[in-house]
């Protein structure tokens, strides 16, 4: 089903399409670059359902999951809020312990069916970030693949048959899955300077979370990681995506 769409040169991602289903293991995920192009896209007028897989409980060292999930939960609203995303919902997977597997399959794939995106978006999920050594968290290794299963599933009539009766027809209109911070990147979105500060301000809004990072700077994060980009996509400011054709 799913094949990477990697050359050398890197292309734009295409926009022509309507509704997109932004799919992540944690909160905050998606503010390490993507939801600027978000903000992008929801200033086009496109419908964006942020889907969070966990509720990020794991997350902060200091705090107990009990009281960190309401937390990030609330954090990742504000975050969504900050670049437009209107709807934002979250799975019930346990958080730092995500495995493949039916039950994961089976919830995307029901997802998938009930809000019939166009286009997904997920998180870098090889093993590392590109430029450095940092193994990327187990949580994002096991989302990408399952995802992209998913996708497959939610296509299948005769896979998840149970969620036929409960009305979620199978959807087989997703025209491609992108992966934002890929090592390998193929595609990418130009930003402007809005589209970026509305990306900082989204992740900002992961206040408790970022205190509890010794010493990271998102504001030069995010920016540093946008000019880079732009410089491989040949634009001022961009960010990339890994795309796998569907």
């Amino acid at each position: 089903m799913a094949q990477t769409t990697q050359n050398s040169a890197p292309r734009p991602l295409p926009e022509d399409w309507d509704r997109l289903l932004a799919v992540v293991a944690h909160p905050d995920d998606l503010e390490f670059g993507a939801s600027s192009a978000i903000h992008r896209w929801t200033q086009q007028g496109k419908d964006v359902v942020e889907l969070l897989v966990t509720k990020g409980e794991a997350g902060i060292d200091s705090m107990d999951p009990g009281a960190c999930a309401p937390l990030r939960m609330a954090e990742q609203r504000a975050s969504a809020e900050a670049v437009g995303a209107a709807t934002v919902e979250f799975l019930d997977f346990p958080d730092g312990t995500l495995e493949y597997g039916l039950p994961l399959r089976r919830s995307l794939a029901g997802a998938i069916r009930r809000h019939r995106p166009d286009v997904i978006v997920s998180i870098n999920f090889r093993e590392h970030f590109g430029g450095g050594s940092f193994f990327n968290h187990a949580d994002h290794r096991v989302l990408g693949p399952a995802l992209l299963d998913a996708v497959r599933d939610a296509a299948n009539r005769w896979v998840f048959t149970e969620q036929l009766v409960e009305g979620r027809e199978p959807w087989d209109g997703v025209r491609f899955v992108a992966f934002g911070a890929a090592p390998d990147p193929t595609h990418f979105v130009e930003l402007s300077e809005e589209n970026l500060a509305a990306g900082i301000a989204s992740l900002d809004a992961h206040e408790v979370y970022l205190a509890n990072l010794d010493g990271f700077d998102q504001k030069t994060f995010l920016r540093e990681g946008a000019v880079s980009s732009g410089e491989w996509a040949g634009v001022p400011l961009a960010t990339s995506f890994e795309v796998f054709d569907t």
